[in-house]
């Protein structure tokens, strides 16, 4: 699990550095209702979202949606360091990092060795009925 955990991380900011990544639960249905074929991976933020009933009901439609669009997703358990890792703490806003999109590249040639990785977790994890993966971010 600690190397999904660096996968993720090295992803998220291959992605980032290639603004390849959509942030936000509303941000991440409208691209995924919009255009589902350029989502390659989904990242669901799930700390304290139990509290939150319209986050709840949003999390199992952007599951769902995944599992029909067959997008890989993961559930990370800490809100803050996914926020940190995409760069929203240092620019002084709050982003809504709780739900987190990365596409894929104009260049159909383009390999992620990172994302092969994280999706072939995910396959694993599937064949043991873990339909979404827990995957903890390294601390940076």
């Amino acid at each position: 699990m600690q190397s999904a955990g660096r996968a993720l991380e090295e992803a998220l900011l291959s992605a980032l550095s290639e603004q390849r990544l959509t942030v936000g639960v509303y941000e991440a249905a409208k691209l995924m209702n919009d255009d589902p074929d350029s989502v390659s991976f989904c990242v669901l933020a799930t700390e304290q979202y139990e509290c939150d009933i319209a986050l709840q009901i949003h999390f199992t439609l952007i599951q769902a949606f995944c599992f029909d669009n067959d997008i890989s997703i993961v559930r990370v358990n800490d809100t803050r360091r996914l926020a940190e890792l995409l760069g929203s703490e240092e620019a002084g806003e709050p982003a809504d990092a709780h739900c987190v999109l990365i596409t894929y590249p104009a260049d159909s040639s383009w390999e992620d060795p990172a994302l092969e990785k994280l999706q072939g977790f995910c396959e694993e994890t599937r064949t043991f009925s873990q339909w979404v993966p827990a995957v903890t971010l390294p601390e940076g």
